[in-house]
This record gives structure tokens, sequence and C-alpha cells, in this order.
């Protein structure tokens, strides 16, 4: 009897395709200057505080909102961290601390203002972008605070103890073989769970393709940073937020609700949901990404300036919806913000290789970000069709 199998759901993984194609251009262009390990450890260091703030903004888009004062937090905490380590001699730890007590705050205002007095995100959002920047201006005195002591900057610098085997981090290869063995463990499991159950697999030579692609771009990384100094402790932190936070909206009952706000709001009230109480803490939470962002921007940098992250809020926005989150609200997903970020991030890092002028890049950036939203858009149609 001839088994039925169903096709590999490329929709799933189009943003993936898209950044790999996107890299290979680049790498032509570049005559493979991209895919060096010293540049693929920049495209981490360069990104690492992107993917922060995108992971926060997803839960945002996911309500139908954005966060437009996400880059003017990211400069005013890191402007506390470094006036207080520089000038005050507060120890790192402590610093670090009150920063992120700052974006707390700033979250919790934004959080109260826009679930329990009822004004629109938009508006709230933009005031605190408004605020924070000035406040950034008028604590900085429109000068840079740095350079920054070495506890500071490994944050956002440094790596994890770099052991070489071969010319390859041992802990680089450890991390790559576990998770190969991690990918197919889950792949296998999730199969034998489908026919446990009698759901339908997808063809076997396709889940070996999908599986080839995935193992070989994690390899490719992983082997990348092993040849340059390592693990950046920068994306150690940014792995732990993104596992955290994919678990979160997938296997929890406070991602279930967000989901449901997004996708109807009257609808989730109805059905016990206290609305006000998911508004309030997910900006709570984004207060707190962009705190961690900016000490991980500023510890990179070695500096704190006024200037800093501006703009950068646009860059999270536009990687949640680069990687598949729905305008309306109630569609989206942690790793589509996250492939998101590094299409972004690629883009960048391979326009400014071939040497395309800075106004040119951005209009490649928005010409991206417009083609993702409108085939959003225009796939929603047909379904409604």
């Amino acid at each position: 009897m001839e088994k039925n199998y169903k096709n590999l759901d490329l929709k799933s993984y189009g943003m993936i395709v898209a950044l790999v194609l996107i890299f290979l251009l680049f790498y032509i262009l570049s005559g493979g200057a991209n895919a060096t390990p010293v540049n693929i450890n920049n495209l981490i260091m360069q990104n690492g505080y992107i993917i922060i703030l995108a992971t926060g903004m997803l839960l945002c888009v996911l309500t139908g909102n954005i966060d437009l004062g996400v880059g003017s937090v990211v400069a005013l905490c890191a402007a506390f961290a470094g006036k207080l380590v520089m000038e005050q001699g507060m120890s790192v730890p402590l610093a670090l601390g009150v920063a992120i007590m700052i974006g707390l705050m700033i979250g919790v205002f934004a959080g109260f203002c826009i679930a329990y007095l009822g004004i629109p995100p938009f508006v709230v959002t933009l005031a605190t972008m408004l605020m924070g920047r000035g406040l950034t201006y008028t604590m900085l005195a429109s000068q840079t605070v740095g350079p920054l002591p070495k506890s500071y900057t490994q944050i956002g610098a440094g790596f994890l103890p770099n052991i070489p085997i071969f010319g390859i981090d041992l802990f680089c290869f450890i991390i790559a073989v576990v998770s190969t063995f991690g990918i197919l463990y889950f792949e296998w499991n999730q199969v034998q769970k489908n026919k446990k159950y009698g759901f339908v697999n997808i063809h076997p030579w396709q889940l070996v393709i999908k599986n080839v692609v995935i193992l070989s771009i994690l390899w490719f990384f992983l082997m990348s940073l092993g040849k340059n100094h390592g693990i950046p402790i920068q994306l150690v932190v940014v792995s732990i937020i993104v596992a955290l936070y994919q678990f979160i909206t997938s296997e929890t009952v406070m991602g279930r609700q967000i989901y449901a706000l997004g996708g109807n709001a009257k609808a989730a009230r109805l059905s016990g949901i206290d609305t006000k109480k998911v508004f309030f803490w997910i900006y709570v939470n984004m207060g707190v990404l962009s705190s961690i962002a900016g000490i991980i921007l500023s510890a990179r940098q070695g500096a704190a300036n006024p200037k800093m992250g501006d703009g950068v809020e646009l860059d999270a926005i536009g990687a949640c919806y680069i990687g598949g989150a729905a305008a309306s609200g109630g569609v989206g997903t942690v790793m589509g913000a996250v492939i998101g970020a590094l299409v972004m991030g690629v883009l960048n890092n391979g326009m400014s290789l071939i040497g395309l002028p800075t106004d040119f890049q951005k209009v490649v950036k928005g010409a991206v970000l417009l083609g993702a939203v409108a085939l959003d858009v225009l796939s929603k149609k047909r379904k409604d069709r």
C-alpha cells in the first residue's frame, strides 16, 4: 500500500531561502569577502542588539502595534550605565542593573499609558522616543562618555575562552555536533509522533534536503566563528533571549494570549483574557529588552553617545515584517523575526562591502521592507477570496 506524504510548506522557509540567496549574491559581488571568518564575526557583533530588539518588537507587532521609542531607550540606558561607571565610579554590574531598571521604568510608564489610560501605542511610544532622546542629550551634554572599561566592553566585544583544535575553536565544534544531533532527533521524533497519531509526514527526500540546508548553514556559521576568536559573549546573551521568547510564545499560556489578542482583541477579552494586563507586560518587556540592547551596543562601541540607537526602531520593526509577521497582528514567530533581522544585517553588511553609497542602501532596505509587507497583504487577500 502506497504511503501518503505531503509537500514541505515552502512558505514557512521562504525567508531562510531568501537569506541564503542574498548572502550568495553578495558573495559573488564581493568576491567572497562576506564569507570570511572575520566578517561573519562582524555580522554577529553588528546585529546582536537588533535581534534582541526584534524579539521584543515582535510581541508588540503581534498585537497589531509597534514601539517607536526603543531607539531612545537604548541610548538613555546606555548613557546611564556609561555615566555611572565613568563619572560616579560605580561597579559595572551595579551600573548595568541600574540601566535595566531604567528600561523597566520606561516600559512601566508606556505600558500603563497604553493599557490603563487607553492612549494609542503610536502616540505613547512617539512620546517616549522624543523624551528619551531629549533626556539622553541633556544627560550627556551632547558629549560622548568613554572609553568604557574592559569589564564593561567584554559584554559586547568579548569572547568565551578559545581552545583551538586544528585551527577550530573546540567549543564551536562541540556546539555544532550537539546541535546536529538535536535537530536530527527532533525531526525523527516529529515523524514518529505523526505516525502514532495518524498525521501525514513530509516527503522523506524533502525532509532530507531541508535538514541538509539547515545543518549546512549551522556548520558554516559555527566553523567561521571557530576560525576567528570563537563564540562572542553577546551571541550567548542573544541566544538565551531568543530561546526564552521562542518558548514563551510557542509553549505558554502567556504566548497564546498575545496571539489571541492580536487575532481579535474583542474576542480575546470576551473569552476571559485580561487584555489590559497583556498590553501592559508587552511594553514593560520591550523596555527591559531595549535596556539590554543599549548595554550591548555601548559595550561593543566602547562608549555611550547621544546618537546611539538612532533609527534602530525601524530596523527592529522591519525585521518583524520581513520575517513574516502580519501588519494587522496575530501572525509571526520569534525565529521569523530573527531571520528578518539577519536579512537586514546581511543586506547592510553586503552593501557596505561592495561600496554601495549609504543613501542608496536606505532605498534598497525600504524596497525590501515594502516588498515583504506587500506579499503579506496580497497573501491575506488571496486567502479571504
